[in-house]
């Protein structure tokens, strides 16, 4: 396979799998780190790329494998997973809406950042980078049953977080 094809294949996912990678490490230059370790590995197993069904979900798998890799040789705390892939400018809303929407997305980030790792991973791979089920379960080696019931947890425990607040001013 020369460059050209492995770069016209692997290149779009680059974003996805930095912001995958980031979400993680939750450290710019680590995810930088981790998305270059990956295209190496990547470019190493180019041979296997014929035999795979879905290579976006490889690639994936392959960068998670890595960060978490790192995080448990450095010890990583993670941190928020969420919060600078939330940060969208607001488009010409009164300072009250823009003030309202920024207070509602910190408490969903808190919301989410209360929920155990694998919900979180999960959460974020579906609602926030699109991926269907069965590509999540192929990334995070499940089955697709365990895709839908932690999905469907992770949501039920947000919601319930975010209700308790609003409710009680419980956190």
């Amino acid at each position: 396979m020369s460059s050209e094809v492995f770069i016209s294949l692997i290149m779009p996912f680059r974003e996805k799998l930095y912001r995958f990678a980031l979400r993680l490490l939750g450290n710019e230059e680590d995810a930088k780190d981790i998305i270059q370790d990956a295209f190496v590995k990547v470019w190493n197993n180019k041979d296997k790329m014929g035999e795979l069904q879905n290579l976006e979900a490889w690639c994936m798998r392959i960068t998670r494998n890595l960060a978490l890799d790192k995080i448990k040789s450095r010890k990583y705390r993670v941190t928020d997973d969420l919060d600078r892939a939330g940060e969208v400018p607001a488009t010409h809303n009164s300072p009250h809406q823009s003030t309202e929407k920024s207070d509602l997305m910190r408490r969903v980030h808190g919301a989410i950042h209360k929920l155990p790792e694998k919900y979180r991973t999960i959460l974020q791979l579906r609602d926030i980078d699109g991926l269907s089920y069965q590509e999540i379960g192929e990334v995070l080696e499940i089955e697709l049953s365990e895709v839908k019931v932690n999905l469907h947890r992770a949501r039920k425990q947000v919601r319930e977080q975010l209700q308790n607040l609003h409710v009680y001013g419980i956190q």
